[in-house]
């Protein structure tokens, strides 16, 4: 009898709680958003990417630190931020992250990942309330939806399959063979 070449693992995602950061109340409005986050946000010495999630009445389940990136910029994946929402059950996310220049204008690569979050987020119904930037003393921040960008998608999904067209993906994902 031939030995099964293949060993298949088995894996399980699992939430770890680190120590709590302090919030009863709902977080509606950027300022109240960095009340709670903004002082732990500019302690950082290097730009970090938080998801806040958030149920239906906007009260936090928890916050992930999804990136921690360079002096100035941080990358990370949709799959990577949205993890922990998924697992928590999350109605909505809040993006927060910092700008440890103080420079609180968003970059290309800022605005280019809350536009693609923002799409992501209508498409698995988990949709983004803000992406706040936070930086220098914690006194002054940029919000997207404060300055309208941030406006849910309204997503036409194709009904016939005749009338589906499927792009090459994104440009990012281009030679990867797909």
């Amino acid at each position: 009898m031939a030995k099964n070449p293949f060993k298949l693992e088995v894996v399980s995602v699992r939430l770890v709680k680190d120590s709590p950061i302090l919030s009863k109340k709902n977080l509606t409005k950027p300022e109240e958003v960095v009340a709670v986050l903004g002082d732990i946000m500019c302690e950082f010495d290097r730009e970090v990417i938080g998801v806040v999630n958030l149920k239906s009445d906007l009260t936090p389940i928890n916050v992930h630190f999804a990136s921690v990136g360079a002096i100035n910029e941080a990358m990370a994946h949709p799959r990577e931020l949205l993890k922990a929402s998924i697992l928590s059950n999350a109605a909505s996310i809040m993006l927060v992250h910092c700008h440890p220049s103080g420079q609180l204008l968003p970059s290309k690569a800022d605005t280019m990942m809350t536009d693609r979050m923002n799409k992501i987020c209508e498409l698995i119904g988990i949709p983004l309330v803000d992406h706040v930037i936070v930086g220098g003393d914690n006194r002054e921040f940029f919000s997207f939806k404060e300055k309208g960008v941030i406006k849910n998608p309204h997503i036409v999904l194709a009904t016939d399959y005749k009338t589906l067209t499927l792009g090459t993906g994104f440009v990012a994902e281009k030679g990867k063979g797909r």
